[in-house]
């Protein structure tokens, strides 16, 4: 009989143990569901990835590579454009993420292109106008990658060589939740 009061006793406190659990964990998504009705979507491109952006033109003209900017922060309105591109629209499919789970929507990519020398923006992967026998577009995300950038073109499910990106160690999820890059917290790294 005191062996089945002790299972008892201890089949109770565990089924406790889990209540509290999931309570727990219910208030914490709650908490981050709040944070997020009050973090607005951002309308320009985080200071980080400006100032990044920036250095990365000029490291590029250094070299005698005329980037160009062609997107940065993208509004869910476009970016659901883009989405139905190549899908419920014509076009090829140009990206895979709806409105709200591109980093665009959050100030935190950037697309590029190359300039050639008779001044038309080009896509052309394997471009090398400075003649230094190298792709410029290579050269270009490799450079980028050296400012803390993720190059698109590593990607392996979706290759996507124009973007690039800073995470900031932040999900899709998390940014949709209103969670955002602190200015100050990434410029002491």
């Amino acid at each position: 009989m005191k062996g089945l009061v002790k299972i008892i006793q201890t089949w109770t406190l565990i089924i406790i143990f889990i209540i509290l659990l999931i309570s727990f964990y219910n208030q914490m998504e709650e908490n981050h569901l709040d944070l997020g009705k009050d973090a607005p979507i951002p309308t320009d491109l985080h200071p980080v990835v400006e100032e990044n952006k920036n250095i990365l033109i000029k490291q590029a003209a250094a070299i005698e590579i005329d980037v160009v900017i062609t997107e940065g922060t993208r509004s869910i309105s476009r970016q659901n454009k883009l989405f139905e591109q190549g899908r419920s629209t014509g076009g090829n499919i140009v990206t895979h993420a709806k409105g709200g789970e591109s980093y665009h929507n959050y100030g935190l990519a950037i697309d590029y292109a190359l300039r050639n020398s008779n001044g038309e923006i080009i896509w052309d992967i394997h471009y090398d106008g400075n003649n230094n026998g190298e792709p410029d577009w290579f050269e270009v995300a490799e450079l980028a990658k050296g400012l803390g950038f993720e190059w698109g073109g590593d990607w392996s499910n979706f290759r996507d060589y124009p973007h690039l990106q800073m995470t900031f160690g932040l999900s899709i999820s998390q940014l949709q939740r209103g969670l955002r890059p602190d200015y100050e917290e990434n410029t002491e790294e």
